[in-house]
């Protein structure tokens, strides 16, 4: 899987949009998507994601890589090999194996304001948005791993 498919599962899992744009970091480089409006990418060392395979930069349990989502809210993930599996075939790939939590719905502000929102800080946003986003999130405790996976079908 090339990393640019990634970033659809990442998004498809987690239940995102794609609205913003994303990074992946491993062995000191960056691998992200060229994107002429903010002059040309990353940068000239960022190197095109669509290009580099997921095995070529993981290749054994607990290598691991860092997703970053949303700059202005950044969202950090580090992602790391649990379990190297064979793939015979008779499950559908991708696939979600597990997870923990509620998603955090995409903008609603980092970390900070996800926190904010849990805890009803107005000081972040107003009651109105609070309420707005309590309702995306639904019980912030649970995870729901067919929902995910149903999300991966669509997509994949």
């Amino acid at each position: 899987m090339r990393l640019a498919a990634l970033h659809d599962v990442l998004q498809a899992v987690m239940g995102w949009e794609n609205e913003h744009l994303h990074m992946f970091t491993s062995g000191g480089m960056d691998y992200g998507v060229r994107d002429d409006a903010f002059g040309g990418g990353f940068g000239s060392e960022t190197r095109d994601e669509s290009k580099y395979a997921l095995s070529q930069l993981l290749r054994k349990p607990k290598d691991s890589l860092v997703y970053e989502y949303d700059f202005g809210d950044g969202w950090n993930h580090k992602l790391v090999v649990e379990k190297i599996l064979a793939d015979d075939g008779s499950i559908p790939l991708p696939r979600c194996t597990g997870g923990k939590r509620a998603c955090p719905p995409e903008d609603c502000g980092g970390l900070w304001g996800y926190y904010s929102i849990l805890e009803e800080d107005d000081s972040f946003c107003d009651m109105e948005t609070i309420k707005h986003y309590k309702e995306q999130i639904g019980d912030p405790e649970a995870f729901d791993l067919a929902e995910a996976n149903a999300r991966l079908k669509h997509y994949f």
